[in-house]
């Protein structure tokens, strides 16, 4: 009685790479600590930004419509060179105070959450 079972294996290094390459980019990401500490980082330190620019960039053009009719490059009353140019520069002065509440509110909230994860890679890296 003969036994003929044999075995037969193929491996390909190149094909494996690509395998596992196109298996990563249907596998959900997985954060890791320090990933989420630089992510909460950046999210405190730019609060703020975003809503403190639109008000300032409104503001300024505001006030420079404003210029506008003051200069006479737009034709129109003066009185409305003064209200545009006031209506600018109101729209434009809480545009810090609200980066800086905001921002402040952020860092508030999120302070915790830093401090806890750089504790803990502060403690695997010990």
């Amino acid at each position: 009685m003969e036994n003929n079972s044999t075995f037969s294996y193929e491996y390909s290094a190149k094909q494996q790479k690509e395998v596992e390459s196109i298996r990563r980019r249907y596998l959900p990401e997985e954060e890791s600590k320090l990933m989420r500490l630089k992510r909460l980082d950046n999210k405190a330190q730019s609060a703020g930004m975003l809503e403190s620019l639109s008000l300032g960039i409104v503001g300024a053009l505001l006030f420079g419509v404003g210029m506008c009719f003051g200069l006479g490059a737009l034709t129109g009353a003066s009185w409305l060179a003064y209200a545009f140019g006031i209506a600018g520069i109101i729209t434009m002065l809480p545009a810090h105070s609200l980066y800086r509440h905001i921002s402040a509110k952020t860092k508030e909230s999120l302070t915790p959450e830093i401090l806890s994860l750089s504790q803990e890679l502060m403690d695997e890296g010990n």
